[in-house]
């Protein structure tokens, strides 16, 4: 009997029987997420629906000497869900259930696989939402955006998911289930939530959440200001700021973007534009329209072409629909891209903006613009063709030197897609060494052995000094 045929003897009946991937082809929808360029096969994807079930799979894994990778809907952007040394893949697709609802209190319990936007759909008939919306929230999972501590377009005014969940099931490595937090608004003692969301998988599998509910605003008014310059609409997102205008949402699309999201639906952009900025406004009915014509000065100020209102609750979905669509519509420019995730404070996008497109230059990329301009979280978008080692090489090398422009701008790694495979060279960069090690004292209380996502955040893992030292033979090429 081989140790595949023994895997699948063996897990089948913890799970059911197409609850067990082994196919090679299969198993290919699960070797990287959404734009990480490293991928690894999994042995094995088990499709678990209940805690239970987790826990029996990750107590075989046990037995069996196999890592275990959690994975969501597979949406992230710097490789958390790599199974980079195989082993199982438990992957939470089919735990989707919303387990109840409690309006009066403004709380939801559901599966981890449950998806972001079903969390909204769920409770909006009692006027509330749950408002951390990242743009992949039709498909994305609340597990993954716990794992990742995800944020979205209007977490510039509600804050990303650490500040919407209030308690948490987990499963450790050796199957133990923990239930931390609960019901209420502020955690008693250490803050055992807080520390899992963002831990990417290194701690603890989630497999139930329990999310804080936001009442629906009252009213809403959404701008699209058209520029001439991308200086001019970076600075117009300090002065909003500055002026003590906290929006719901504040976006940013480049001019290669705009191109893209024409080409694919059509919504009437301005194809001579550099930069076009979406802007939510959204609160109490009364106060939105003195609200808005201050925004629409400041935009004036700054010299913006136009100033559209969306006059409907169509018009307003149609453009959230090319902003939350920018990055796919770009696969439409080449046959592959990487979008990066670096944090700088906002005044300094002018000339982190400028830099970046020199970077993409000096690698011969091109690079287009669409991120949360309000908070300074950048989503570079690099285009390539994968199938190129070289050009491969130069999308590596050309996404570290954006991000190390980040953080000598005093930003970060990353707003809300994590560290994964895909930065741990740089954690060094970011970190003391003391830091890390307080980091990598954690996560061994949890993960002893680093069988549950191994390989992951660290800057001295195996994986992450084989990746670079891959990719620089192959940019010895360039």
């Amino acid at each position: 009997m081989t140790e595949l045929t023994a895997l699948v003897r063996d897990l089948q009946p913890i799970v059911g029987i197409d609850a067990v991937i082994t196919d090679p082809t299969e198993l290919a929808t699960y070797d990287c997420d959404a734009y990480t360029i490293e991928k690894s096969l999994p042995t094995v994807v088990v499709l678990p629906q209940t805690t239970e079930q987790v826990v029996q799979v990750v107590r075989y894994a046990n037995r069996v000497g196999l890592p275990i990778v959690p994975r969501g809907a597979g949406t992230g952007l710097s490789g958390g869900a790599l199974a980079v040394k195989g082993g199982i893949v438990i992957a939470t697709t089919r735990m989707t259930r919303i387990l109840w609802v409690d309006t009066r209190n403004r709380r939801l319990r559901a599966q981890a696989g449950a998806v972001n936007i079903q969390l909204t759909k769920a409770v909006q008939h009692a006027g509330l939402h749950f408002a951390p919306d990242p743009s992949s929230q039709g498909a994305c999972t609340i597990g993954g955006n716990v794992a990742e501590n995800s944020g979205g377009p209007h977490t510039l005014k509600y804050g990303v998911t650490v500040n919407h969940v209030t308690g948490l099931q987990v499963v450790l490595p050796d199957g133990e289930v923990l239930e931390l937090g609960g019901v209420e608004d502020e955690p008693f003692g250490y803050d055992w939530v807080g520390l899992m969301v963002g831990s990417e998988g290194t701690l603890a599998l989630i497999t139930e959440v329990m999310a804080r509910l936001t009442p629906l605003p009252q009213g809403v008014r959404t701008l699209l200001a058209v520029f001439e310059t991308l200086e001019d609409a970076t600075q117009t997102v300090s002065d909003i700021i500055a002026a003590g205008i906290i929006p719901a949402a504040l976006e940013l699309m480049d001019a290669l973007t705009l191109q893209a999201v024409e080409a694919a639906f059509g919504y009437g952009f301005p194809l001579d534009a550099e930069a076009v900025l979406l802007i939510e406004l959204d609160g109490l009915e009364v106060e939105l329209d003195e609200e808005r014509e201050r925004v629409e000065a400041i935009c004036a100020r700054h010299r913006a072409r136009e100033v559209r209102r969306a006059q409907t609750p169509q018009e307003r979905a149609k453009l959230w629909a090319a902003r939350k669509k920018a990055i796919g519509a770009l696969g439409r420019l080449a046959p592959s891209c990487v979008t990066q995730d670096g944090v700088i404070p906002r005044s300094k996008l002018p000339q982190v903006l400028r830099e970046a497109f020199r970077i993409a230059a000096r690698y011969q990329l091109q690079l287009a613009n669409v991120f949360h301009a309000g908070d300074g979280n950048l989503h570079p978008v690099l285009l390539f063709d994968d199938a190129d080692p070289v050009q491969v090489a130069r999308v590596v090398e050309a996404g570290e030197a954006i991000l190390e422009l980040c953080l000598r701008e005093g930003g970060s790694l990353t707003g809300e897609h994590g560290i994964g495979v895909e930065k741990c060279a740089l954690m060094h960069q970011m970190f003391s060494a003391s830091d890390l090690d307080t980091m990598k004292r954690i996560k061994a209380i949890f993960n002893p052995h680093d069988t549950l996502n191994p390989e992951k955040m660290f800057p001295d893992t195996r994986y992450c000094y084989e990746i670079k030292r891959k990719l620089r033979r192959a940019a010895v090429g360039l």
